[in-house]
């Protein structure tokens, strides 16, 4: 399988794609809030949404164009209004945007894809996106990645964007990717919207497969406040523009794109994680020995989202009765006896047995990951053992901090 790097470049690192970012006045702030992806030419479309009852607008509307047919040459998000518990009135104006954008752009209406975020209950400020679809349009670019992923962005304090790069039959296949996410994250699709772009020829099932897994091991695998959204949403788009022979199953190409894609949503859904709401660092917790990969993903999402575990990170207590706790009620079979606990290079418990250790230590090494200071990483590693299985799995989380209690307390006053 062949090796793959990162590159510069986001959504547009691929090839036959644009994308763009504006100021619409959808957000009080004045800050970008409109953004689109287009590809120059039909791109195979793949997506997985929130699995919530409570559904965004633009969430059924996706599903359903997917569902007529897995092609697609635009995606276009608003940010500032989620469009979610907005009624009848929220599909009639997801379908107006539509009908506006592909007048713009002289394509079918039925090949863009929509997102939003924001406040729910919230529609969309209408007059405003009007006016806003020319200017968008007017300013993609293939240099336009970064200005989408700043357009898309609302509590988060940063932006998200990578691509990759690889090499199947001698010629180079990208791959590109913005997020955002900040709080309303939990596993099951979390407010987290990410868009993905490859140039590579692929089969419309294989390409769904691929994302349904990649999203299992990334996206899926992050949580900060146990709350799902009703906008999650994960679109990729792949056009075929490398020129590359097309990948219709599993084999050699096909392992290595989906090895890049998987990077991709990994990279991204840390992004998210590390910038939870309030968060000051980033935690992972691998899980091993278990007895298959569910397993050991249920474990370690169980313990990435316990607030009791998140609350010591902030607060640098190395509290591993919390980590042995989480794992215990995470509805996983295994021997309390085989239980590992082990805190950056620290173990706190083996064989199920309380270790003697270091208290000062492990605190001090919680201040130091947390400040980006322990072997130049803001991660905070937790390696759980329940057992002699095959079953690994990794979750991402972030610490639980007196910040996020304000920043949500004051979220819509």
């Amino acid at each position: 399988m062949a090796e793959w790097h990162a590159i510069d470049g986001g959504v547009t690192a691929p090839k036959g794609f644009k994308a763009a970012g504006i100021a619409a006045g959808l957000k009080p702030s004045g800050a970008p809030d409109l953004a689109l992806i287009v590809s120059e030419t039909d791109a195979i479309a793949a997506g997985v949404f929130t699995l919530s009852r409570v559904r965004a607008a633009c969430v059924d509307y996706c599903r359903q164009r997917l569902q007529d047919k897995a092609m697609a040459r635009a995606i276009l998000c608003n940010a500032g209004q989620a469009n979610a518990a907005t009624g009848d009135r929220g599909m009639e104006d997801a379908l107006q945007t539509a009908q506006w954008l592909g007048a713009e752009l002289q394509i079918d209406p039925n090949a863009i894809l929509l997102a939003s975020t924001g406040v729910i209950g919230r529609r969309m400020q209408m007059d405003a996106f009007q006016a806003g679809i020319p200017k968008l349009v007017s300013a993609l670019s293939g240099d336009g990645s970064a200005a989408a992923a700043s357009a898309i962005i609302t509590t988060d304090l940063i932006s998200k964007e990578f691509a990759a790069e690889t090499e199947i039959d001698g010629r180079p296949v990208r791959i590109g990717g913005i997020a955002k996410g900040s709080g309303m994250i939990h596993p099951n699709m979390a407010t987290m919207l990410a868009f993905v772009t490859c140039d590579a020829a692929v089969s419309t099932q294989l390409w769904q497969t691929m994302l349904h897994r990649a999203a299992n091991r990334s996206f899926n695998q992050i949580t900060v406040d146990g709350d799902t959204s009703t906008n999650d949403t994960l679109i990729a788009l792949a056009n075929g523009q490398s020129r590359t022979p097309a990948i219709i199953e599993m084999g050699p190409a096909a392992e290595t794109l989906e090895a890049m894609l998987t990077a991709t949503c990994q990279h991204l859904a840390k992004a998210i994680a590390r910038d939870g709401e309030g968060a000051t660092c980033l935690i992972a917790v691998r899980v091993t020995g278990a007895h298959d990969e569910a397993d050991a993903q249920l474990i370690a999402k169980t313990i990435v989202s316990s607030s009791l575990v998140k609350s010591a990170i902030f607060g640098r207590d190395p509290n591993w009765g919390r980590i042995a706790a989480a794992a215990g009620r995470a509805g996983v079979i295994f021997d309390q006896e085989d239980l590992r606990v082990q805190l950056g290079d620290i173990v706190l418990m083996e064989c199920g047995q309380p270790q003697p250790f270091d208290r000062a230590a492990a605190s001090e090494y919680l201040k130091q990951a947390a400040a980006g200071e322990y072997l130049k990483s803001d991660t905070i590693a937790i390696a759980v053992s329940v057992g002699d299985g095959s079953g690994e799995g990794i979750a991402w989380g972030c610490d639980l901090s007196y910040d996020y209690v304000r920043i949500n307390a004051e979220y819509t006053t």
